[in-house]
């Protein structure tokens, strides 16, 4: 078996100084590890107490009791080095995911539980679905919208749980707009609304396709202020017309954005497709801000890629 120590004294070495610093920022979930030491390739987040802990595939070719044995090893030590109890810690293989992988139960039912992040408070489950219902590496972004957002009507496009919407409304966003395929995670936006006393009328969530919806919407004459375009790399659900290929349907989804905006109006553009690119004739366009949009927790600064529009 290989010597966990390097592991373990990374990891309680960055929790040391995560832990200071979110105490600082007033959040309470937080990237700790990323591949730090490349022999042991996961990835650990903190959510209040609680441990997310996602093994990265590499490629290695181990037989499943080898596996297993080593997975077992590496939770005892994360515990161990963080000083949790392992039950407080969830752990999942993350593969490289297609289509609906985002909204995939794991088998597991999970515990629901709320995390606060800026004073906003968020359900979060770290058992259930592949993902745990806050991206942390948006956390950056979702301050932005909240500091825009004041009298203005915001839409959200591939909603998930509803994050950017509760940020908008929280910053005194006049309507929001969540668009989702899901019911699942349109209900769970609802409730993050609900948990922070913003579940009212004027905030609203919409089961659709999103490129079906923005043709509608757009033949309908809708007007936002503010939108925020957060889609999968890709795309093949059941539910859709099509498929969604974010490198192939990154001008349809951006310029039929921006004709939804009134003048003035802002558009947050973003993805997590490792290779992407952003279309020539979109650049002139836009500000490219991944650099401020990824947060410092993140060791990996090339975990998404972030545009911000504005509307001539």
């Amino acid at each position: 078996m290989s010597d966990l120590s390097s592991y373990k004294n990374r990891l309680a070495k960055n929790a040391k100084h995560w832990g200071k610093w979110a105490r600082r920022q007033g959040i309470q979930c937080y990237r700790l590890y990323d591949r730090d030491v490349p022999e042991f390739p996961v990835v650990v987040d903190w959510y209040a107490g609680k441990v997310h802990l996602a093994e990265v595939e590499t490629g290695w070719v181990q037989t499943e009791e080898d596996h297993e044995a080593w997975l077992a090893e590496l939770w005892y030590a994360t515990g161990e080095a963080l000083g949790i109890p392992e039950d407080e810690i969830s752990v999942k293989l993350r593969r490289r995911q297609k289509g609906e992988a985002q909204y995939e139960k794991t088998g597991n039912e999970g515990d629901e539980f709320v995390v606060e992040e800026d004073g906003l408070k968020f359900i979060v489950n770290l058992d259930a679905y592949l993902d745990t219902g806050l991206f942390l590496d948006h956390r950056n972004t979702r301050k932005r919208v909240r500091g825009e957002a004041a009298g203005k009507r915001m839409l959200n496009l591939f909603c998930y749980t509803g994050a950017f919407s509760v940020y908008a409304a929280a910053g005194g966003a006049r309507e929001t707009v969540s668009v989702d395929l899901s019911n699942t995670y349109l209900a769970w936006a609802k409730r993050n609304l609900a948990e922070n006393g913003l579940d009212t009328a004027a905030h609203t969530q919409v089961r659709a396709d999103v490129l079906q919806w923005l043709g509608d919407a757009e033949r309908a004459g809708e007007k936002f202020d503010l939108i925020v375009c957060d889609p999968p790399s890709f795309s093949n659900s059941k539910k859709m017309a099509g498929i969604l290929d974010v490198q192939r349907d990154q001008r349809y989804l951006v310029e039929t954005a921006l004709d939804l905006l009134n003048p003035g109006g802002v558009l947050y553009f973003s993805n997590n497709l490792r290779r992407f690119k952003l279309d020539e004739a979109l650049a002139p366009l836009c500000e490219d801000i991944s650099a401020e949009s990824v947060p410092e927790d993140f060791r990996n600064k090339r975990i998404h890629q972030c545009f911000r529009f504005v509307k001539a």
